[in-house]
């Protein structure tokens, strides 16, 4: 070609199409869980072309059968490298062990287990929104929610009406799980922790749930197991909870509840993880959707759920 530069330009171009394609494959789509009211009723869905307009797929995908409340709330999927879709979820407000069940197609689910993570510690109040995350380079799963133990941070008791830290145990075929441990603290009251990974590092989004706060920030950390560091200032407006973080067209989206009035389910949107724009005006999403997470699905499994949907 005569003119290097412009060569140069359309092969920069050509990489950045090839590399959005391989990233976002026309047959990916995308799947929100969520539930109803508190949780009486069971696991909801909601599908998505572009993470922006949320169709609702119009029926109970599990009913809660675990725990003394048997609720399902908070609902946390990930997908394993075996294909293998892994759920868990609060069982009830005072619970001190949540929810676990898995599937092959999101549409026929395991039998639910209880699993009781927090069952040593006596005192402990609860054990609220548990997340999932795969650690690739540890080829295991992390697990990790919110937990008030009175007494455990005397320093920062009265930062709200609980004390909450976030804990965790990792497993590899959710059988055996390592002893449960502290995770993260960031010396106040913190809950509705999840974990992306951008590049090398690997990104805590968490709620501060100190009173006046109530917003969400970040942390970093270059393992999944931490330790988590670096809390950003927040990046959203206050009275928002249950973030879930997705990377879409080399951007990230961090959807939110934002549960004082008005209420309204919300996101953010960033390129760099450093400078954000809200984008909730942008969204739409099904009538009482309440919060779950957000997962990238091939094209099959959607199918199927639609194939089921009423």
């Amino acid at each position: 070609m005569d003119h290097p530069l412009l060569a140069l330009a359309l092969l920069a171009a050509a990489f950045a199409v090839a590399h959005a394609e391989a990233d976002e494959p026309a047959h990916a789509a995308y799947v929100f869980t969520s539930f109803r009211g508190n949780g009486e009723d069971g696991l909801h869905l909601a599908w998505s072309r572009d993470g922006y307009r949320w169709t609702d797929l119009k029926r109970v995908f599990l009913k809660p059968q675990v725990g003394k409340s048997k609720l399902l709330r908070d609902p946390c999927i990930v997908r394993g490298p075996d294909g293998t879709f892994h759920m868990v979820w609060t069982p009830g407000w005072w619970e001190r062990g949540i929810g676990y069940a898995s599937s092959r197609d999101l549409v026929h689910w395991s039998h639910q287990r209880y699993l009781p993570v927090m069952a040593h510690e006596p005192k402990a109040r609860n054990a609220w929104a548990p997340e999932l995350f795969y650690d690739q380079a540890t080829s295991q799963f992390l697990i990790f929610w919110a937990s008030t133990i009175p007494g455990r941070f005397p320093a920062t008791d009265g930062q709200g009406d609980h004390n909450h830290r976030i804990y965790c145990t990792t497993t590899r075929d959710f059988s055996t799980f390592s002893k449960t441990r502290l995770f993260f603290d960031p010396g106040f009251n913190v809950i509705d922790a999840t974990i992306l990974r951008a590049g090398e590092q690997h990104v805590m989004v968490l709620k501060d749930e100190r009173k006046g706060k109530k917003t969400l920030r970040l942390a970093f950390s270059r393992r999944a197991e931490g330790p988590y560091e670096r809390v950003t200032e927040p990046f959203t407006t206050d009275w928002v909870e249950g973030p879930s973080a997705i990377r879409i067209g080399g951007e990230w989206l961090v959807y939110f509840d934002h549960y004082a009035r008005p209420h309204y389910y919300g996101a953010v949107r960033s390129a760099d993880l450093e400078s954000w724009t809200d984008v909730s005006k942008q969204m739409r999403f099904p009538p009482g959707h309440r919060h779950g997470t957000v997962l990238k699905v091939p094209r099959s499994i959607l199918d199927g759920l639609e194939s089921r949907a009423e």
